[in-house]
């Protein structure tokens, strides 16, 4: 039997292929239901990662798995949102980025922080999107390629948190709650579903996100993330 070289990690910190397992292992000690598998080749590590966590929408499942190579064109009269962020050196200088599309029209939104987390820079990049939603009476569709953000909302971790005072069921307190509970108000009020698409598979839309993020975690003079400094 071939050894192990390629870790697909469909549920984690940061789903994707990695090349090592210390690196693979990080994304998904203590993460909750983490999926992952290992593989002596990268290609069958990208086919097992063709049935990746089903798409969720805001306080229910829905049926269609959803990836990077079957996520379809925007719908006419839906407002599709693409986001992604990240931190290098996690924590260290990170960014987010954001395009928003709607009957043919194309809103891009990024931004950045001196020092802030992976997590907190995904979960940014969703609440600049919906805060500058101009249609919030039409359905939107937000992809991200975090499973952290998909299923904090989806499956109901993050209201659960906010029920038990930000504790988590291991009785550990919940990291990012000030940004957790506006997303949360925000979803409250709109009709959203949340799709997991994987991160850097070609996809053009996450592509620009990503982008946007990176280009902002370089830039000089960031502000102060002061939901994680100040804590």
């Amino acid at each position: 039997m071939l050894p192990k070289k390629f870790y697909a990690i469909a549920v984690g910190r940061k789903p994707g292929i990695y090349d090592n397992w210390p690196l693979a292992h990080a994304q998904v000690q203590g993460f909750p239901k983490a999926s992952f598998k290992g593989f002596a080749t990268r290609a069958e590590a990208a086919q097992w990662l063709t049935e990746p966590p089903a798409a969720y929408s805001h306080g229910k499942r829905a049926p269609l798995a959803v990836h990077a190579s079957t996520v379809t064109a925007p719908i006419p009269g839906e407002v599709t949102i693409y986001t992604d962020g990240g931190a290098r050196f996690n924590p260290g200088p990170g960014g987010y980025g954001v395009v928003q599309l709607y009957n043919g029209e194309r809103k891009e939104f990024s931004g950045g922080f001196r020092l802030t987390t992976n997590n907190r820079m995904e979960l940014m990049g969703c609440l600049v999107a919906l805060r500058a939603l101009t249609h919030r009476d039409k359905k939107v569709t937000l992809y991200s390629d975090s499973s952290y953000v998909v299923n904090g909302i989806a499956r109901g971790w993050a209201r659960n948190w906010r029920k038990k005072g930000w504790i988590k069921s291991d009785k550990q307190p919940a990291l990012n709650a000030d940004l957790w509970g506006e997303l949360l108000d925000l979803v409250d009020g709109l009709d959203v579903t949340f799709r997991w698409v994987k991160g850097h598979a070609g996809h053009p839309m996450n592509e620009r996100c990503d982008e946007l993020a990176v280009a902002e975690s370089g830039r000089q003079g960031l502000p102060v993330d002061e939901g994680y400094e100040e804590r």
